[in-house]
C-alpha cells in the first residue's frame, strides 16, 4: 500500500471500482428501496455490492465502500431480459470526506449476462410465486380489493414520500405491454437474464469528460468481439499510478483502450476547475430559472433537484455551486440520495439535495416535511418552484440579457428546453466525413516521408485513434463516423469555452458587488486564538455601513446575504488570513479585486454604479481553447504487466475478473512526465507535486471556525444508528443556530436601543431587522418540520397551530365575547393598560386580516405579531403542552419531542422579550387596527373632566386617525382605522364653544393598539380650556413606548430606554415660575442649548439608519424649543405681586408689535417672503402663527414659532432683532442672557451650524399654518 498512497496527491485517479452483483451471496431485495412487492421480480431492486476496488485504500483519502456503492447504484441491482433496452447510461457523483474535501465518482453502468445458474433459479422461483399471488389477488372481488389497497397506505408523509421515489426503469420497460402479470415476465427456457454492472472512477478534482471517455472505452472494450491491444490491467493501472494531475494551466493527454483522452486544468489566475456541461443546466431550465435557483442558493434556501436522470441531478448541483465563486456552500450537499437516505428530506438546515424520480411520477405525489423555504427544481419540466418573497438577484435584468447573449453566442436559446441553430462564429468547422478522412491520408502521407514535426505528430496520433475507433470513414458498429467523432470533439470544446464564459459573468457581478468588501472588515482580535476563542460574541463585518453604500434595489437581497454562512466563512477566511496563508479561491478573488482597482478610477457613486459587461469572455474562452487543442504533457502509455501466462484473458460482453496482485499497489516509479510533447521539451520541468488544497478542489479544513453542519459520513450511512446520530445532531444544530439568532437579534436592537425603529422599508435599520426576523421565521419553520409525519399546507408551524386550534375549539366553552376580544384589559394607576392575547386569539385575527395570505404568510404574520407583544415564546409554550397532539404529528426522533432541548430552545426565545420590536407593525401596513385612547386628568382635579367634552387625533409614522370626539361624562374612546404605525404625536383639544368653566388639568394621555398590546403615552402636566395655563385649547403632544409592568417567567421584564417626551408639568412649572428662574444659572442655559444643538447636529451626522425621531429631538423634553424658551426666560423681569406664570410668547408677540409700529421700519412693510429683510421675515410668521385657526396657546405658538424657523433657516436672524427691540431692556433685568451680546453671538452662530441641514416637520406640528 506504500506504493500507492505515496503519490496519492498528485494521481489523476485515486480509486477504481466495480459494484454489480455478488453470486456468493445472491439475490438480496432492496429494503431501504420503498419498493412494492406487487412489482414483477425482475423490476424490483436488489442489493448490490462493492465487488473489486484499487488500490484497497489510500492514507489521505479512505475510500468509503457503503457511500460508494449507495452512489453507483442508487436504486441497487436492476435486471432486464434481451427484450429491454441495454443501452448503457453514465452519471456521476461527489462525495465529501470528513475534513471538508470532495471526491468525484463517474459511473459507467451496463447490462451484463448472469452466467449463474443459481441466480437464473432465483429469479425464476420468484416470478412463479409472483405469478401465483397476482392471479389469486386477481380473481378476489373488486370492492375487498380495493379497501386493501386503500388501508395499505402509511400516515407518514416519509413513508409516501419513499413510494414516490419507486422507479420503473424507463428503458427497462420500453416496448413492455399487457397486464401487470405480463409486464416483467421472465421464463429461464426462453429468455436471457442480465443485471446491471457498474465501473467507477474517482479522481480528486472533476474531470467529468476524460473520466466518462476512460469508462466508455473500457467498456466498448469489453463489449467488442476482438480483444483490446493489452489486458485491461494495463489501462486500469495506467490511469491509477501512471497518469498524473495535470499541473494548474496545463494539459494533459493519456491514453484509453481505445485512444488518447485529454484533460486541462485552470492556472492560478483562472477560475477553479469546472467541468460539468453548464450549457446544459441552462438549457434544461432557462435562464430566467437558473438565476433564480442560484439565489435560493445563495441565501441558503432548502434546494431540492428532481429528475429522472441521475446525470441531470449532478449537472445542475456542480453548475449551481460552481457559479457561487467565490463562495462556497456549507451544508448538506447531495445531489443523488438513494431510497435509505430520503430520511434526510427531514433535516432542518439547509441543503442541497437530489431526489430520483420515477416514471410518471407528479410534483404532487411528492410531501415534503419542509416547504415554507424550500426551492423544488423539476428539472425534466424545467420548473423551478421558489419560496415566498425570494428577492431579486442584484442587476438581475441586465445579468439576464448579457447570460442570453453568451448563449446565443454558442447556439442556445435562453428560455431553455430547446437549442437553436449555432453562430457562425461560435463553432468551427468539422468537415465532412469524406474531407476528414481525404485530411488524415494526407498527414499519414507527410509522416511516411519525415515532413512532421512534434506538434503535427501529436494531431495525427490523435486523427488515427478517431479514425481507429470510428472505423475510418465509414459507419462503425455503433454507427459512429470519423466526421460525427469529430463533432463531439468540437462539441466538448465549445461546452468547456461556454462553461468558462458564463462563470466568468457572475464573478464579474461579485466583483462588482463586493469590489470594497475588506474596507468593512472589522479586525478586533490580536492573534489567531483570541480570535478562534471570541469569536461568536464578535462582529466581523459592518453590515450597516456596507448597505449603506449599495444600490437601494440591491439592500433586499444583501441584507439577507450577509446573514448566510457562505457570507461569513468567507469574511473569516479573510480575518485569519492576517495570520495563516489565505484560501485559495480567496486569494484568487482577492486577486482579481486588486487587477479591477487598477483601472477604477474610484469616482462614481457605489450606489448608482452603472452595470458592466463581463470584458474577458473571449481572453478566458481562448486559454482553455489553447490547453485542448496544443497538449503540454503526455503521460506514461498503458503497458504489459508483470502478468502470468492466460491471465486477462478477453471474453466478449464480460468484465473480467481483474487480477488483485498488480492492481493493489504501484510497483515501481515513474516519472508523471515521461513523455512530453515537442513543444514543452524546451521547458524546464516542473514541479510534479501538485498541492492538493489549490483552487481545483474545495479547501481543505484547517480551522476551527469553518462551518460543517454534520460529518458527510454520518450522512451517507443509512444503518439505523447512524440516522438516530444524524437527527440528534440536527436537534443540536437546531439549538445552536437558535442561540446564535436570539443573540444576533439582542445585539442588534440593544446597539441601536436609543434609535426609534420606523424608517420604512428603505431604511437599513428596518431591513437588517427585517432580516433578521424572517431568519428567525425561516428557523422555526424548519424546526416545526423536523420529524413531521402528518402536515397539511405548505408550513408545518401553520399547520400545527390549525390542530390546536381545532383541538381547543372542541374543549372550549362558549362564552359572552361582545365587543373587541381584547378591551376587558386592567388599567393600572399610572394608566398602565395590561397587555392580553392568548395564542388562539392571535390566529383568529391572523385568520380575519383583509391581506392575502398564503399559509406561510399567515404563519409568518403570526410570529411577527407575537414577536411584537413579547409573546413568542410564551405562545410556542402553549401550543407545546399539548402532548397528545405533539405524538400523533410528531415521529419519535422530532426535535419538538426532545423535551430538554426544547426548554432550551424557548428559553432563547424567551431573551427577545427584552427588547422592543414594532415588525408586525411595520410590515402589515394596510390593515385595520383598533386603538383606544383614554385621557388621565390630574388626580385631584379629575372631577373637571366632566364639564369638559375633549377630542383627540393621534398621529403615527403611517398616518393620522382623524380628530375623534371623546364622548362626555367619559375619559375614553374606542376607534378603528388603518394601521397609523408607530405613535409620534397626539393633538388634543376641547370644542371652542364649551365655555370658562370647560377646564381640566390633564396628566398624560395613553392609546394602547387592541393587537399588539403596544401602550404610548403622551405625557401633558398642562392645563386644557379659557382662562387658565396659557389659555390653549389644543396641545401637541410627543409620546413614549410604555414598557410593561408583567413580570415574564424569567424575572421582571426590562425593555429598551423610552425615548424623550413632552416636557413634564414639573418642568413647566420650574420654567414658568419667576421665582424659580432665579435658580437658572446662565451656564445651566446655555449648556441646555449647546446639548439640544448638538443632539440634532449628531441627529443629522448619523446614517440614515441610526436616526431617531426627529420631533422628540426639537419639541421632546431636552429639545430646541425647550433650550430656547430657557434662554428667553433668563432675567425677565416681572412687577407682579404675586408670581404668576410668564411665556415668553408674550415677549415676541410685543417685540413684534413694536417694529410694526416703529416709524423707521414703517416704509420697509412689502417685501416678498424671500427678498424681504429678517424683521419683516418675523413680523409675517408671528403674524401668520397668531392668525391661525387652531387655538393651541401661548406654548403652542412659541413651539411652532421655533420649529417653523429652524425649518427656514431664518431662527439665527430673529434672535439678534429680539435682542435688540427697544422692549428688551424693559422686559430683562440687567444680567439677562437675551441683552449679553456675546452670549446671543454665541445662540446665532450655534443656531447656524442647524442650518445646513433639511427638517422636515411633522403634519400636526404645522397644521392650520401656511407658511
Amino acid at each position: 500500500m506504500t506504493g500507492a498512497t505515496a503519490a496519492a496527491s498528485c494521481r489523476f485517479a485515486h480509486y477504481f471500482a466495480v459494484c454489480g452483483l455478488d453470486t456468493e451471496t445472491g439475490l438480496e431485495p432492496d429494503d431501504g428501496a420503498g419498493e412494492s412487492f406487487e412489482q414483477s421480480p425482475i423490476r424490483r431492486s436488489f442489493k448490490s455490492k462493492v465487488l473489486v476496488r484499487y488500490p484497497e485504500n489510500t492514507d489521505k483519502n479512505p475510500f468509503n465502500k457503503d457511500a460508494v456503492n449507495m452512489l453507483c447504484m442508487p436504486r441497487g441491482l436492476s435486471f432486464c431480459t434481451q427484450a429491454d433496452r441495454l443501452d448503457p447510461r453514465f452519471h456521476s457523483f461527489t462525495v465529501a470526506s470528513d475534513d471538508g474535501t470532495r471526491s468525484y465518482g463517474s459511473v459507467h453502468t451496463f447490462y451484463e449476462e448472469v452466467t449463474s445458474p443459481q441466480i437464473t433459479t432465483a429469479m425464476q422461483t420468484l416470478h412463479q410465486m409472483h405469478h401465483v399471488e397476482h392471479h389469486s389477488s386477481a380473481s378476489s372481488s373488486s370492492p375487498s380489493s380495493s379497501s386493501s389497497s386503500a388501508s395499505s397506505p402509511s400516515s407518514s408523509s416519509m413513508d409516501s414520500l419513499a413510494s414516490s421515489l419507486e422507479e420503473s426503469d424507463a428503458e427497462s420497460l420500453a416496448g413492455v405491454s399487457g397486464c401487470l402479470g405480463c409486464a416483467g415476465s421472465f421464463d429461464a427456457a426462453r429468455d436471457t437474464l442480465y443485471v446491471s454492472k457498474a465501473l467507477c472512477l474517482i479522481t480528486p478534482l472533476p474531470f467529468l469528460q476524460a473520466s466518462r471517455q476512460f469508462l466508455a472505452q473500457l467498456h466498448q472494450a469489453v463489449a467488442s468481439q476482438t480483444a483490446p491491444p493489452l489486458p485491461l490491467e494495463s489501462y486500469i493501472y495506467n490511469i491509477l499510478y501512471e497518469v498524473p494531475l495535470p499541473p494548474p494551466g496545463r494539459s494533459l493527454r493519456f491514453h484509453g483502450v481505445q485512444g488518447p483522452i485529454v484533460c486541462q486544468r485552470p492556472g492560478p489566475g483562472e477560475l477553479p476547475l469546472g467541468d460539468y456541461p453548464l450549457g446544459e443546466a441552462f438549457s434544461l431550465l432557462g435562464v430566467d430559472n437558473m438565476v433564480k435557483l442560484l439565489t435560493c442558493a445563495l441565501l441558503e434556501t432548502q434546494v431540492l433537484l428532481y429528475s429522472k436522470d441521475y446525470q441531470r441531478l449532478m449537472t445542475v448541483a456542480e453548475g449551481i455551486t460552481t457559479l457561487l465563486f467565490p463562495f462556497q456552500w456549507q451544508h448538506i450537499y447531495l445531489p443523488i440520495i438513494s431510497t435509505p437516505l430520503h430520511h434526510l428530506l427531514d433535516a432542518p438546515v439547509p441543503f442541497l439535495m437530489g431526489i430520483h424520480r420515477r416514471d410518471g411520477a407528479q410534483r404532487s405525489s411528492l410531501h415534503l416535511p419542509h416547504e415554507a423555504n424550500l426551492c423544488f427544481v423539476d428539472i425534466d419540466n424545467h420548473c423551478v418552484e421558489v419560496p415566498e418573497d425570494l428577492p431579486l438577484f442584484p442587476d438581475q435584468t441586465e445579468l439576464i440579457q448579457e447570460l442570453s447573449e453568451v448563449l446565443l453566442h454558442f447556439g442556445l436559446l435562453p428560455q431553455g428546453g430547446v437549442t437553436a441553430e449555432p453562430t457562425a462564429c461560435a463553432t468551427a468547422t468539422a468537415g465532412s466525413p469524406r474531407l476528414s478522412s481525404l485530411v488524415l491520408e494526407d498527414l499519414m502521407e507527410d509522416r511516411r516521408n519525415g515532413n512532421l514535426g512534434g506538434e503535427e505528430l501529436a494531431v495525427l496520433e490523435r486523427l488515427q485513434a478517431l479514425a481507429k475507433r470510428c472505423g475510418g470513414g465509414k459507419a462503425s458498429e455503433g454507427g459512429k463516423t470519423l466526421g460525427h467523432a469529430f463533432e463531439e470533439e468540437e462539441e466538448e470544446l465549445k461546452a468547456s469555452k461556454l462553461n468558462v464564459q458564463l462563470r466568468e459573468v457572475f464573478a464579474v457581478r461579485f466583483a462588482a458587488i463586493f469590489g470594497r468588501y475588506e474596507e468593512f472588515i472589522i479586525h478586533g482580535a490580536p492573534d489567531l486564538d483570541s480570535w478562534l476563542s471570541n469569536r461568536e460574541g464578535t462582529c466581523s463585518f459592518d453590515k450597516g455601513s456596507f448597505l449603506s453604500v449599495q444600490p437601494a434595489t440591491h439592500l433586499h437581497f444583501l441584507s439577507r446575504f450577509l446573514e448566510t454562512s457562505m457570507f461569513s466563512s468567507f469574511v473569516d477566511g479573510k480575518i485569519i488570513s492576517r495570520w495563516v496563508d489565505r484560501e485559495p479561491l480567496q486569494q484568487l478573488f482577492d486577486s482579481r479585486l486588486d487587477r479591477e482597482r487598477l483601472y477604477d478610477t474610484g469616482d462614481e457613486d457605489s450606489r448608482i454604479r452603472p452595470y458592466r459587461k463581463c470584458t474577458t469572455l473571449s481572453e478566458s474562452a481562448q486559454a482553455v481553447e489553447h490547453r485542448l487543442l496544443k497538449t503540454d504533457h503526455t503521460a506514461l502509455h498503458p503497458h504489459l504487466l508483470d502478468m502470468r501466462i492466460g491471465q486477462g484473458r478477453h471474453h466478449p460482453g464480460y468484465f473480467p475478473k481483474l487480477q488483485a496482485d498488480v492492481l493493489a499497489q504501484a510497483h515501481n516509479t515513474h516519472k508523471w512526465s515521461g513523455r512530453v510533447t515537442a513543444s514543452r521539451r524546451s521547458e524546464p520541468k516542473r514541479s510534479s507535486v501538485v498541492d492538493q488544497s489549490g483552487v481545483d478542489n474545495e479547501p481543505k479544513q484547517r480551522h476551527t471556525f469553518t462551518r460543517r453542519t454534520i460529518r458527510q459520513s454520518k450522512l451517507l450511512d443509512p444503518s439505523p444508528q447512524a440516522v438516530s446520530q444524524t437527527h440528534r445532531e440536527f436537534a443540536d444544530g437546531l439549538l445552536g443556530e437558535c442561540r446564535l439568532k436570539t443573540k444576533r437579534m439582542l445585539m442588534e436592537r440593544m446597539g441601536k436601543e436609543c434609535v426609534e425603529l420606523g424608517q420604512g422599508e428603505a431604511s437599513i435599520t428596518g431591513l437588517q431587522e427585517n432580516t433578521l426576523i424572517h431568519g428567525l421565521c425561516d428557523l422555526l419553520e424548519r424546526t416545526w418540520g423536523h420529524g413531521l409525519q402528518m402536515k397539511q399546507g405548505k408550513s408545518a408551524l401553520w399547520s400545527h397551530l390549525l390542530h390546536y386550534q381545532a383541538a381547543q375549539e372542541k374543549t372550549e366553552v362558549p362564552a359572552d365575547v361582545s365587543g373587541s376580544n381584547c378591551l376587558d384589559q386592567k388599567l393600572l394607576d399610572d394608566g398602565t393598560l395590561l397587555p392580553r392575547g392568548s395564542l388562539i386569539q392571535d390566529m383568529r385575527f391572523i385568520q380575519t386580516m383583509r391581506d392575502d395570505l398564503s399559509e406561510v404568510g399567515q404563519a409568518r404574520a403570526w410570529i411577527h405579531l407575537a414577536l411584537e407583544k413579547k409573546m413568542l415564546s410564551q405562545h410556542l409554550k402553549e401550543l407545546l403542552t399539548n402532548q397528545e397532539l405533539l405524538r400523533q404529528l410528531y415521529k419519535p426522533h422530532a426535535f419538538l419531542l426532545c423535551e430538554e432541548e426544547r426548554e432550551q430552545f424557548l428559553f432563547h426565545l424567551l431573551s427577545l422579550n427584552t427588547v422592543d420590536y414594532l415588525c408586525f407593525t411595520h410590515t402589515f401596513t394596510s390593515i385595520s387596527i383598533p386603538y383606544r385612547v383614554v385621557i388621565i386628568p390630574m388626580k385631584k382635579l379629575s372631577i373637571a373632566m366632566a364639564t369638559v367634552n375633549p377630542w383627540v387625533c393621534v398621529s403615527g409614522e403611517l398616518g393620522d386617525s382623524g380628530v375623534r370626539q371623546v364622548p362626555k361624562n367619559t375619559q375614553e374612546i374606542f376607534f378603528e382605522c388603518k394601521n397609523l404605525g408607530r405613535l409620534s404625536t397626539l393633538q388634543l383639544g376641547v370644542q371652542e364653544n364649551s365655555g370658562l368653566l370647560a377646564k381640566c388639568l390633564i396628566d398624560c394621555v395613553m392609546v394602547y393598539n387592541e393587537i399588539t398590546g403596544h401602550t404610548f403615552k403622551f405625557p401633558c402636566g398642562r392645563w386644557l380650556g379659557k382662562g387658565v395655563g396659557d389659555g390653549s385649547l389644543e396641545r401637541v403632544l410627543i409620546g413614549q413606548l410604555v414598557t410593561p409592568g408583567a413580570e415574564e417567567d424569567s424575572g421582571r421584564w426590562t425593555g429598551t430606554p423610552p425615548e424623550l417626551t413632552s416636557p413634564s408639568q414639573s418642568v413647566r412649572t420650574v420654567l414658568g415660575s419667576l421665582g424659580s428662574r432665579s435658580r437658572m444659572s446662565s451656564l445651566e442655559v446655555q449648556e441646555d442649548l449647546r446639548e439640544a444643538a448638538n443632539n440634532l447636529v449628531k441627529h443629522f451626522h448619523k446614517p440614515e439608519q441610526e436616526r431617531g425621531n426627529l420631533t422628540v429631538l426639537l419639541c421632546g423634553e431636552g429639545g430646541l424649543v425647550l433650550a430656547l424658551e430657557k434662554f428667553l426666560l433668563h432675567g425677565f423681569k416681572s412687577n407682579r405681586l404675586f408670581q404668576r406664570n410668564v411665556f415668553v410668547w408674550d415677549f415676541v408677540e410685543k417685540a413684534v408689535v413694536s417694529m410694526e409700529t416703529n416709524d423707521q421700519m414703517g416704509g420697509l412693510h412689502g417685501s416678498t417672503l424671500t427678498t424681504g429683510p429678517p424683521w419683516d421675515l418675523l413680523c409675517r410668521y408671528v403674524n401668520a402663527i397668531n392668525a391661525s385657526p387652531r387655538n393651541i396657546g401661548k406654548e403652542g405658538k412659541f413651539q411652532l414659532f421655533v420649529c417653523l424657523g429652524i425649518r427656514d433657516r431664518l431662527l439665527s436672524q430673529w434672535f439678534p432683532l429680539l435682542a435688540e427691540c427697544p422692549l428688551a431692556p424693559r422686559t430683562y433685568e440687567d444680567g439677562a442672557l437675551l441683552r449679553d451680546r456675546a452670549a446671543v453671538h454665541s445662540l446665532c452662530r450655534i443656531l447656524q451650524t442647524l442650518n445646513e441641514f433639511g427638517i422636515t416637520l411633522e403634519a400636526a406640528l404645522v397644521k392650520g399654518v401656511d407658511l
